[in-house]
C-alpha cells in the first residue's frame, strides 16, 4: 500500500511539473505512461527516423524487447490533433503498448494545417507506409504484415490510406499491402464542414466528396476495426456507425466497438499503461490486428 501511494505521489507531482512546463496532454500522458511500472517489455529502436525531405517527416519506431524467432507483425499509429497539432515524441506510450503487445510499432509525424492543406498529411501518411515496407524488416518487423491503427485525426488518415487506394498507389505502394486497420474515434463521414479545423484542412479542396472516407468504401477494403465513444462530443459516434454500416453493406470485413460513457480522449487513454482501465481499446484493436496479421 505505501508504494502505491509513493507512486500515486509521482503521478501527481511529475502533472504539476509537467503542467507548470506547458506540456501537451499527450506529452503529460507519455511522461505519467513512463513512470508507472509494466513498460519493461518494449523499446524504442530508432527516433526521428526521416521517411521524407520535410522537417515533419519523421519518424519512431518500437519493438518488443528481446530477440524473436520469427518476423513481428507491424502496426503504423497515426496520432490525432485535428490535422493542427501533435508531435511523435508526445505518444511514446502509443507505441510502447503496441510493441508490449507483440508488434514493431511505427510512430510517424506528419506535416500540419496551416504549413499544408488536404491531401498533403494522408500523402504524408501513404510516404511513413513506404518506408516501412521498406525498411522494417531492419527492426525486426515483416514488411507482409502491415497494420494501421490511429485515433481522431490519426484515424481519418489511417481510413483515408486504407479505403483509397490511390493514396499508397501514388506512393509506390500496393494497397494490399495493408492487412487490417484498427481505429479509434475518427472522422469519416463529416461534410459538409461545420468545424473550423476541418474547413481550415479541407474547405480549399475542389471536390469535398473526395475527402470523405465513407465514399471510398468498396468490397476490396481491408478488415477493420471502428471503436467509438458513446459521450464521445468532438467526433459524433455517428461516424463510425456509419463507415461500419457502409462496409457492411457491401460485404466488406469490419467490426464496430462502442464503449459506453467513454469520451474522445477516454479511447486513446486507454492505451497508456495508466489509464488502461478507462477502456479496453489496446487489448480489442490489438486482438484485432494481430488476427488479421497472421
Amino acid at each position: 500500500m505505501a508504494r502505491r501511494r509513493g507512486i500515486g505521489r509521482g503521478l501527481a507531482h511529475l502533472g504539476a511539473v509537467f503542467a507548470l512546463a506547458g506540456c501537451s496532454p499527450p506529452a503529460l500522458l507519455n511522461g505519467l505512461d513512463r513512470l508507472t511500472p509494466g513498460g519493461g517489455s518494449a523499446r524504442e529502436a530508432a527516433s526521428g527516423v526521416a521517411y521524407g525531405s520535410a522537417p515533419r517527416q519523421k519518424l519512431d519506431v518500437w519493438t518488443p524487447r528481446g530477440k524473436h524467432a520469427a518476423p513481428l507483425p507491424v502496426v503504423v499509429f497515426f496520432y490525432g490533433g485535428a490535422w493542427v497539432k501533435g508531435a511523435r515524441g508526445d505518444y511514446g506510450f502509443a507505441g510502447r503498448a503496441y510493441a508490449a503487445k507483440g508488434f514493431v510499432a511505427v510512430i510517424p509525424d506528419y506535416r500540419l494545417v496551416p504549413t499544408v492543406r488536404y491531401p498533403d498529411f494522408v500523402q504524408d501518411a501513404a510516404l511513413a507506409v513506404r518506408w516501412t515496407r521498406d525498411n522494417i524488416a531492419r527492426f525486426g518487423g515483416d514488411p507482409r504484415r502491415i497494420t494501421l491503427a490511429g485515433h481522431s485525426a490519426g484515424a481519418y488518415n489511417a481510413a483515408m490510406l486504407a479505403l483509397d487506394g490511390s493514396f499508397l498507389r501514388d506512393a509506390g505502394v500496393d494497397p494490399h499491402i495493408v492487412r487490417a486497420a484498427a481505429l479509434l474515434a475518427g472522422p469519416y463521414d463529416f461534410y459538409p464542414w461545420d468545424d473550423k479545423r476541418a474547413v481550415d484542412a479541407f474547405g480549399q479542396w475542389p471536390r469535398p466528396d473526395e475527402t470523405q472516407p465513407i465514399n471510398h468504401v468498396s468490397a476490396a477494403a481491408p478488415p477493420m476495426w471502428l471503436g467509438y465513444g458513446t459521450a464521445d462530443t468532438t467526433v459524433r459516434p455517428r461516424n463510425s456507425i456509419a463507415l461500419a454500416a457502409k462496409l457492411k453493406a457491401v460485404g466488406a470485413p469490419v467490426e464496430l466497438r462502442a464503449y459506453p460513457g467513454k469520451s474522445h480522449v477516454d479511447l486513446v487513454m486507454g492505451l497508456s499503461k495508466p489509464f488502461r482501465g478507462k477502456a479496453s481499446t489496446l487489448a480489442d484493436s490489438s486482438a484485432f490486428l494481430l488476427a488479421h496479421s497472421r
